[in-house]
């Protein structure tokens, strides 16, 4: 999947008729995907795999159920986006509002920055999802109201028998007081850009977050398509898990075992494969922004000064 670059100073009019048939695709392709979970989320009922994408983001569905056209395009008798964030008036429609643009200068640049630096990095694969286990090791809490496949001595044997060797701080930050010794690094929010590497499962769903943190600055289009790749990942990331899912319809990996951690490193390699492209879009989707502001005013938004 390719995504256009944004060229400064030029704006595509879309008639409404036609923006209207891009949303309404948008939310087809939403309820393909979540569909059945966002009509049980309506009644209340919760879902401990999908439900991680929308809490643990601070995110909301209609953050992926609603369409933005990005930069560059003015919308026909779209008034109804000027109720939202980030868009104002001109003649012809409506738009990306050129100085919400300049007020996240800060994010896009930290995030271009985040992202280059994961890519430029080899993928690791040798980490097997342990990090759902170390938040359990040798405690009586559970992140989920769902069994343990292997109980919790067994649990915390596979725990005790591999090595640890998570590389996402915003994972590590979960682990027991007893488990955190047991990593290979002891992660920090200040290394992050130094210790982030492109076939961490939680390097990958981030790209949804980088995508939705920043609408409409980045079209829905690139946004689905990460959301997309986290909610694999995130399937992927709980069937490797201690918890047994059969319930909800998940088989499981059995990382415990040989077969187990090879059926793991196979699915995270075609997802990190499918992350890498997505992470280079999004990466040149900022610097593609951030090149719409002047240096001299960029430089003074980024320093404060």
């Amino acid at each position: 999947m390719t995504f256009p670059a944004i060229t400064a100073g030029t704006r595509t009019v879309l008639q409404r008729t036609e923006w209207q048939r891009r949303r309404d695709l948008h939310r087809a392709r939403v309820d393909d995907l979540i569909g059945p979970y966002l009509k049980e989320r309506r009644r209340g009922r919760k879902h401990p795999v999908i439900d991680f994408l929308f809490t643990y983001y601070a995110s909301r569905p209609a953050h992926v159920l609603r369409w933005h056209p990005g930069p560059g395009v003015v919308l026909e008798a779209g008034e109804e986006y000027l109720a939202l964030r980030g868009y104002h008036r001109v003649a012809g429609g409506i738009t990306v509002d050129p100085a919400y643009l300049r007020s996240r200068v800060g994010a896009l640049g930290a995030t271009e920055a985040l992202l280059r630096a994961t890519a430029a990095r080899p993928a690791r694969l040798g980490c097997f999802g342990l990090h759902e286990w170390a938040m359990l090791y040798r405690s009586t809490d559970s992140r989920h109201d769902l069994p343990l496949r292997l109980g919790r001595s067994g649990t915390d044997r596979v725990v005790e028998d591999m090595p640890l060797r998570c590389t996402h701080f915003d994972a590590f930050r979960f682990f027991t007081p007893e488990a955190r010794p047991r990593n290979e690094s002891q992660l920090t929010r200040d290394r992050q850009s130094h210790d982030e590497q492109p076939g961490c499962l939680h390097a990958t769903m981030d790209l949804y977050r980088a995508c939705f943190s920043l609408a409409p600055l980045v079209e829905s289009e690139l946004t689905i398509a990460c959301f997309e790749l986290a909610l694999r990942a995130r399937e992927l990331d709980m069937r490797a898990s201690p918890y047994d899912l059969r319930d909800l319809g998940y088989q499981s990996v059995p990382i415990e075992t040989a077969a187990g951690r090879a059926q793991y490193v196979r699915e995270q390699s075609a997802i990190a494969a499918d992350g890498e492209s997505l992470r280079s879009a999004v990466a040149d989707r900022c610097a593609q922004l951030l090149e719409q502001v002047p240096r001299d005013a960029r430089e003074q938004l980024i320093t404060g000064e």
